[in-house]
């Protein structure tokens, strides 16, 4: 997982736009991350991206999918939104 982007701040959130690879090289999709201010235990992007690399590795085919899905019929990047409802790895 690397950003594609620089972090963006938005209202009460910061937005990542990252890059999901497969370990073997062969799927690589792009997607976009909001994480609420109010989960971010540090506003360094380094130290947001460690404490979600493992989720994401965890659910890595669910997110390529989705995030496949979004870019063909949607035409919009997919976006994984974490905030008080939806905690995630924070």
């Amino acid at each position: 997982m690397a950003l594609a982007r620089e972090p963006e701040l938005i209202s009460g959130a910061t937005l990542f736009t990252l890059s999901l690879e497969h370990r073997d090289g062969i799927e690589k999709v792009a997607f976009q991350c909001r994480i609420a201010n109010a989960l971010a235990v540090s506003t360094n992007p380094d130290a947001l991206l460690e404490r979600l690399a493992p989720w994401m590795e965890r659910e890595f085919e669910m997110t390529r999918e989705a995030a496949l899905k979004s870019i063909r019929s949607e035409r919009r990047l997919f976006e994984v939104v974490f905030d008080v409802s939806h905690r995630g790895p924070f």
